[in-house]
C-alpha cells in the first residue's frame, strides 16, 4: 500500500487533538518530568488516577539522563534501589549502602511503566500560571514553551485538576506562581518559598521525603521542589531520595479524602 502525507498528518493532529481534549480535566496534574514526577505518575495511574504529566522540554527525565557531570549512570541508597527493582531497572553493588544504575534504563523504563499505566506525557509545554478559585488552587495554565520561549503573545489553555503536583525541580515553577500570584499561605515556615541550601548529599537524601507532602491543598512538593519550597539542600547526583519522594507523593494523594 502506498503512503499518503494528509493521511499521516490528520492521523497526529486528530489522535494529538483527542488525547489533550480528555486529559483537559484531570485527577491529577503532575508539572516536571523528572524522576519523582514519573514515579508519582505511574503509581497514580496505575491505581486508577487520570493522570496527566506536563514538561516543559522535549525530553523527559530531568536531571537524571545525565547522571553526574554528563557521566550517565546514577547513584542510589538501599531505599532507592527499591524502586528500582520494583520498575525492573538493573542496578550494581559499589560498596555497602551505594548502588548505581545505567541512567538511560533508569529513565526510559521508568517513563515507560508510567505510559503504560495510563499517565499521559505531554511535553514541550509550560506552566504559565495556575487556575484559582474561592483561595484555592484548582488547575493549570499552560502553553506551548516555544511560545514562552520566543516571547510571543499567544493566550494559553487551562487544564483542571483536583491534585497537582510540582515536581519541577530546584525553580519551583508552580509553587513559585502560587506564592507571588495566588495570594495562598504555603505550608512552610516562612509561608513562602524557603530557597534551596548548598549541596549535604546524607541531609538532603533525607530531607527530600520528610518535605514531601500537601504544602497547600491539593498542591503537593516532591522530589528538589520540595527541597527547595522548604529550605533543605540539594543532593548532587543520587537519586533515591527523588524516586521515593515520587512514591510518596503518589501514595499521599491515594490516601486523601
Amino acid at each position: 500500500m502506498s503512503l499518503n502525507e494528509v493521511v499521516i498528518t490528520r492521523a497526529i493532529i486528530d489522535r494529538f487533538m483527542q488525547k489533550l481534549s480528555d486529559y483537559a480535566e484531570v485527577d491529577t496534574a503532575i508539572v516536571g518530568g523528572g524522576p519523582a514526577g514519573l514515579v508519582a505518575a505511574y503509581f497514580l495511574a496505575k491505581a486508577g488516577k487520570k493522570t496527566a504529566l506536563f514538561e516543559r522540554k522535549l525530553s523527559i527525565g530531568g536531571g537524571m539522563w545525565g547522571g553526574g557531570m554528563m557521566f550517565n549512570e546514577i547513584v542510589v541508597q538501599e531505599e532507592g534501589k527499591e524502586v528500582l527493582d520494583h520498575f525492573g531497572v538493573s542496578s550494581m553493588k559499589y560498596q555497602e549502602g551505594y548502588y548505581t544504575a545505567d541512567a538511560v534504563e533508569a529513565v526510559s523504563t521508568i517513563c515507560s511503566r508510567a505510559v503504560q499505566a495510563g499517565a499521559k506525557v505531554f511535553n514541550c509545554i509550560s506552566v504559565e500560571d495556575v487556575i484559582v478559585k474561592e483561595g484555592a488552587v484548582r488547575g493549570l495554565v499552560v502553553n506551548w514553551s516555544p511560545v514562552e520561549m520566543a516571547g510571543l503573545h499567544v493566550d494559553p489553555l487551562s487544564i483542571e485538576a483536583k491534585a497537582i503536583i510540582d515536581s519541577t525541580g530546584h525553580d519551583t515553577e508552580v509553587l513559585s506562581l502560587i506564592a507571588r500570584k495566588a495570594d495562598i499561605t504555603l505550608n512552610t515556615e516562612s509561608g513562602g518559598i524557603m530557597g534551596e541550601r548548598s549541596m549535604w548529599a546524607d541531609k538532603a537524601e533525607q530531607l527530600t521525603l520528610e518535605h514531601t507532602r500537601e504544602i497547600c491543598p491539593g498542591v503537593y512538593a516532591a522530589g528538589m521542589a520540595a527541597n527547595a519550597a522548604y529550605g533543605g539542600p540539594r543532593m548532587g547526583p543520587i537519586f533515591g531520595g527523588m524516586l521515593l519522594s515520587g512514591k510518596k507523593a503518589a501514595e499521599l494523594i491515594l490516601s486523601s479524602k
